[in-house]
């Protein structure tokens, strides 16, 4: 790839408290679907890279796990990704709602924020909720290291262009980290699990989608489709019972919602068959955390 004197590449870190937007913000800034989204917070469990490609720029986003206090390993590990992802970057971004901003969260988060050397970007977001929303009053609660801020609507889009102009201001020159049309470093494998989780995240409430984990058994390219075998794993046997449902209903609406999405998102058609697990608190057992793809 060649590329002229004047080209930008670096990296931004999308960081704040769980269910601020930070997926949705960069699905909408990459036009494609990388993190999945729910309702719910927590739902991002590892650091994605998306890659936002242009003529005269290559951008990477980190989307991390929301900013949380540990209660048991897999979110000891899900903190360790949210503070590496300082590491090395050119630019953070500080993600939080325009509605009950500062928050104790947002406080902790800027407490981290202030002693860091990275320019920082203050991002408030979902602007269509609070539309007289006054941005004075939101930076006079900023710490110094936040170099500027605007306000957004990752959801609708609105003000992202202004956004993205910004975003492009702290980036360095610098030659392509990676190939033109790479949308993201990580494998097929691993968006193929998310999506799969995601549906998880979706149809149920409660204590399920946190119990549940996802493993890819069989990623299988064939000439006219994909052939996906994914084993589900949960915490307890009545957690199972209820994800599978009556006759399979559950279970079925996980398959047909993952089989829409990733062959959209492969574009072409997707098979999935789901098998479930019962791996009691598997939450807490380095070995298996491991087999997630979490660090050790």
């Amino acid at each position: 790839m060649s590329v002229s004197a004047t080209f930008k590449s670096g990296f931004v870190a999308i960081i704040g408290k769980p269910n601020t937007g930070k997926s949705t913000l960069m699905n909408r800034i990459l036009g494609e679907k990388i993190s999945i989204t729910s309702p719910k917070p927590q739902t991002t469990r590892y650091a994605i890279k998306g890659i936002w490609n242009e003529p005269e720029h290559q951008i990477v986003f980190i989307d991390t796990p929301g900013y949380l206090k540990p209660r048991y390993e897999m979110q000891e590990k899900m903190l360790k990704i949210w503070n590496d992802a300082f590491k090395d970057v050119d630019l953070i971004i500080f993600l939080t709602q325009i509605a009950g901003f500062p928050s104790e969260y947002d406080m902790e988060v800027l407490q981290h924020l202030k002693y860091l050397k990275n320019p920082q970007l203050a991002v408030f977001n979902k602007l269509d909720l609070s539309p007289e929303a006054d941005l004075e009053e939101l930076k006079a609660e900023l710490p110094a290291s936040i170099t500027e801020s605007i306000m957004i609507s990752a959801q609708t889009g609105e003000n992202i262009p202004a956004l993205l102009d910004l975003i492009r201001k702290y980036v360095p020159y610098h030659e392509p980290y990676y190939e033109e049309d790479q949308l993201s470093d990580l494998p097929l494998r691993f968006f193929a699990r998310e999506t799969i989780r995601e549906a998880v995240f979706r149809q149920f409430e409660q204590e399920i989608p946190y119990a549940t984990a996802v493993l890819i058994e069989r990623f299988s390219e064939e000439s006219d489709k994909v052939v996906i075998d994914a084993v589900i794993w949960l915490e307890r046997n009545s957690q199972k019972i209820i994800l599978i449902g009556k006759k399979g209903s559950g279970l079925r609406q996980i398959r047909e919602y993952a089989e829409a999405e990733l062959s959209r998102f492969l574009q072409t058609n997707v098979q999935v068959h789901l098998f479930v697990k019962v791996n009691p608190n598997w939450r807490k057992k380095g070995t298996a955390l491991k087999e997630l793809g979490f660090d050790s």
